[in-house]
């Protein structure tokens, strides 16, 4: 039994009133009321009784519960599955499947700084042609499988998308998290040569994305550069400075137009920098979660990016899981009341991926706020 033949088919009336509504912030039409985008990636699978691990392992399965699971919570119409670690496979890393986590990293290939000289930038034909050698995990095969699934079985919600997701965070798994933020003081020549060298795998693998599917939305972020980890001259040189070469570098090869930013973690003055630091598209979604503890404000998020972007406001994350929905739905409140008159349209969200024990209550009091505060023609 293929795991499309496990599920219910997709309500057209639903599909197309998401769609609509989807499409607001990027055609100035709104429709219905504002969206919600929890970054919904395992809890959908264990919302439909499956395993973390099922969500990573098993992705045809998994991205058909995200499509699922939308539906039920009224989210977005369009369909995702991803993990934080891509191409980092086809640059000589080992990962494994984890119970409760997604896929994860046995350890670094590199400790000297001059062993990044030995690293090779696979071309785009090594990363379409990369299973043989590399296997399940291979990014771009695994990928053209996820999609060519959902254009067989749940056609109106594919968006190819291309992740770079994180640049600083990925190539510092190449030699360790720890030594990679020793070199960024000892030996940055070095730790730039191996952010630059993970960018360029990334760009080579959207290119193939967008080869075979006539577009790929790009997905990149910070999330290892953020302000708990650099001061803001570092997240500018390793973050801002390699996200504009990547988004730039798509874009000459293909994919795009729509970008997802996300700057997972704590950005409490290392913000400013993204606005003139990034190539803006005009399908651009720009997403902050925290300054310092809390979830970054919807009312700087607009006063800044308005003009550049979607803004994508954030709950913080861990109330998804805390057994008081009143909690999300004030917050969400909040950040709706302070976001949802931004120029170009606003999307509310969680501050990073929902859990996977999200509890359901949260996530109804996240998108009754969305239909108390945010619905169009109210406010």
């Amino acid at each position: 039994m293929g795991y499309e033949e496990m599920f219910p088919a997709m309500d057209k009336r639903w599909h197309d009133n998401a769609t609509k509504r989807f499409a607001s912030p990027f055609v100035d039409n709104p429709h219905d009321r504002i969206d919600v985008d929890p970054i919904i990636l395992s809890a959908a699978a264990v919302a439909c009784g499956y395993t973390i691990r099922d969500f990573y392992e098993k992705p045809e399965l998994g991205i058909h519960c995200v499509g699922y699971i939308s539906h039920l919570y009224d989210l977005l119409p369009v369909t995702h599955w991803f993990f934080s670690l891509p191409w980092v496979t086809e640059l000589g890393l080992k990962l494994v499947y984890k119970e409760t986590l997604p896929p994860i990293s046995t350890g670094p290939i590199y400790s000297a700084p001059e062993d990044v000289d030995k690293m090779h930038v696979p071309s785009k034909e090594e990363l379409v042609n990369a299973q043989a050698k590399y296997g399940q995990l291979a990014t771009v095969p695994m990928f053209y499988r996820i999609y060519d699934y959902v254009a067989k079985n749940l056609p109106m919600t594919l968006v190819p998308i291309s992740y770079g997701f994180d640049l600083v965070g990925a190539a510092a798994e190449m030699v360790g998290v720890e030594n990679f933020i020793m070199w960024t003081f000892t030996e940055p020549e070095a730790a730039d040569k191996l952010v630059d060298k993970y960018t360029q795998t990334s760009i080579n693998g959207a290119e193939a994305l967008a080869d075979k599917y006539g577009s790929a939305m790009l997905i990149v972020g910070s999330v290892l550069a953020n302000n708990d980890i650099f001061n803001d001259e570092g997240v500018e040189r390793y973050s801002v400075k390699n996200m504009y070469k990547y988004v730039d570098g798509c874009f000459k090869r293909g994919a795009g137009p729509q970008v997802f930013y996300h700057l997972c973690g704590n950005h409490e003055t290392d913000y400013k920098l993204f606005r003139d630091g990034l190539m803006w598209s005009p399908f651009t979604v720009f997403h902050v979660g925290y300054k310092g503890r809390n979830p970054f404000p919807s009312s700087l998020l607009k006063q800044n990016f308005q003009d550049r972007a979607t803004c994508m406001g954030s709950v913080d994350t861990k109330l998804m899981i805390d057994p008081n929905p009143n909690k999300v739905y004030n917050q969400a409140k909040e950040q709706l009341l302070g976001g949802r008159d931004s120029k170009k349209g606003y999307i509310l969200g969680t501050s990073c991926e929902t859990p996977p024990y999200t509890i359901p209550g949260q996530m109804l009091a996240l998108v009754k706020a969305a239909r108390d505060f945010g619905t169009y023609g109210t406010w």
